[in-house]
């Protein structure tokens, strides 16, 4: 196994009193990891990514990062020990340029921004052309990237993605799956949460499948795939069909 940089044990937590939305909930991250988590509607998905990232309340369990125990902490704390987190709205400021927004995911290390900077726009050469651009006269596309990028400067140990492809045109999917790839192929550690489920299983080195709170299967992206019961739950007969043709070309 890989070296563990982000695990969570027993997860119990919620938004109201008295009313869990993860009951249970074991998932973890190892060193250069690309995790996928899929899962119905409901299932406690982007609340799992909340609960790690200090915004929803921990009832009882753990998260540990690299070893250190950070349950409950806030998000600023998190971001200066290396939790990255891209929401799936309001995941820029569009009323500050490109440029600034960068500079906004740094400010606790302002030193560091030239070399994070450099890292950034060489994942994302079209960003250091624009930088004096308006982070909202950017398509959807366009904006995820700069939230991707202004949650990488700080060098974050992992990566936590809510929903990246969520209201984009096929198109732009694509381009954010690719994207979200790329970053991982550059050594960042990644948890994706998504509901174009297919597609994260193909990018993804494993996946865990949540259902009512809890991790109910787990494997490789590609083993999760293939799964008679995971294709008939949660992948749907889009799946199912895809793999018919496949087998009678």
């Amino acid at each position: 196994m890989s070296e563990m940089v982000l695990e969570t044990t027993d997860l119990v937590a919620g938004y109201l009193p008295g009313v869990n939305i993860l009951n249970g909930c074991n998932v973890h991250v190892g060193k250069g990891e690309l995790v996928g988590i899929i899962g119905p509607n409901g299932a406690g998905k982007s609340t799992l990514l909340k609960a790690i990232f200090g915004q929803v309340n921990i009832r009882s369990g753990s998260v540990m990062l690299n070893g250190d125990n950070i349950t409950g902490l806030k998000a600023d704390k998190l971001v200066s020990k290396g939790v990255g987190m891209v929401p799936q709205n309001n995941n820029v400021f569009p009323s500050l340029t490109i440029e600034e927004n960068l500079q906004m995911g740094i400010y606790q290390e302002p030193k560091m921004y030239k070399p994070r900077l450099d890292f950034v726009t060489s994942l994302f050469p079209e960003l250091g052309k624009r930088l004096k651009q308006r982070a909202g006269s950017l398509s959807g596309g366009e904006r995820q990237m700069v939230a991707m990028s202004r949650a990488l400067m700080m060098e974050p140990s992992v990566l936590l993605l809510d929903e990246p492809s969520a209201g984009l045109s096929p198109v732009r999917q694509d381009e954010t799956f690719i994207n979200v790839a790329a970053i991982n192929r550059a050594g960042v550690s990644i948890m994706i949460v998504e509901q174009n489920a297919r597609r994260a299983l193909q990018i993804c080195n494993r996946g865990y499948v949540l259902d009512q709170g809890t991790d109910a299967y787990t494997g490789t992206g590609r083993d999760l795939m293939k799964d008679p019961k995971v294709i008939e739950l949660y992948l749907g007969t889009l799946a199912t069909d895809q793999e018919k043709s496949k087998e009678s070309s």
